[in-house]
C-alpha cells in the first residue's frame, strides 16, 4: 500500500487505523495471526477477488448501538468477511442470495449450507481468530455503494 493510499479516509478513518483496529481487536495485537488469517483466504479464493472485512473489528464499535468490540465478553463479536468479485459468487447456492449474482447472504452459524464449499475456510479462520467469522460475497458495484455512498467502513484485506 502506498503512503498515500493509507492517508486517505474511508468510514471516518485512514486504512491504518482499520488495520490497527483490526489487529488489536480481533487478533490481540498479533499481526503474525493477522497475517495467517490473510493467507488462508488467498489459498482458497480464485484470481480477481477482493477481500475486505466489514464491522466493529474495523470501526471498534457495533453500527447497531454503538457498543464496542466485545462488548458483550471476550470473543463474542464476528468478523464479517466479503468475498468481492463475480468468480466467488459461485460459492453461494441460489438460496444463499438477497440478490441472485450480486449479493449474497453471509454464510455463518445461521446459513451454514449456503456456500458449503467455504466451510472448511471458515472453518480454519475461526481457529485462527477463535471468534465466529460469517462470509459473503458480493460485486463490486455493493462494495462500492455501502463503502463510497453510505462511507461505512471496509479494510481491504487482500486482493488476489
Amino acid at each position: 500500500m502506498s503512503d498515500a493510499a493509507a492517508g486517505n479516509v474511508q468510514g471516518g478513518l485512514t486504512e491504518q487505523q482499520k488495520r490497527d483496529n483490526l489487529i488489536r481487536l480481533a487478533f490481540a495485537g498479533r499481526a503474525e495471526r493477522y497475517e495467517e488469517f490473510c493467507k488462508a483466504i488467498r489459498d482458497v479464493v480464485p484470481p480477481g477477488t477482493t477481500v475486505v472485512l466489514r464491522g466493529s473489528a474495523i470501526t471498534g464499535t457495533r453500527w447497531k448501538d454503538g457498543a464496542p468490540f466485545d462488548a458483550d465478553g471476550p470473543a463474542t463479536s464476528d468478523l464479517d468477511l466479503t468475498l468481492v468479485g463475480s468468480d466467488v459468487l459461485h460459492f453461494f447456492k441460489l438460496s444463499g442470495f438477497y440478490v441472485p449474482g450480486v449479493h449474497s447472504r453471509p454464510m455463518g452459524e445461521e446459513d451454514p449450507d449456503i456456500a458449503p464449499a467455504l466451510l472448511p475456510l471458515r472453518e480454519r479462520l475461526m481457529a485462527i481468530v477463535h471468534r465466529p467469522v460469517n462470509i459473503q460475497a458480493s460485486r463490486e458495484i455493493v462494495l462500492q455503494f455501502r463503502g463510497d455512498l453510505l462511507d461505512q467502513a471496509y479494510l481491504i484485506l487482500l486482493q488476489t
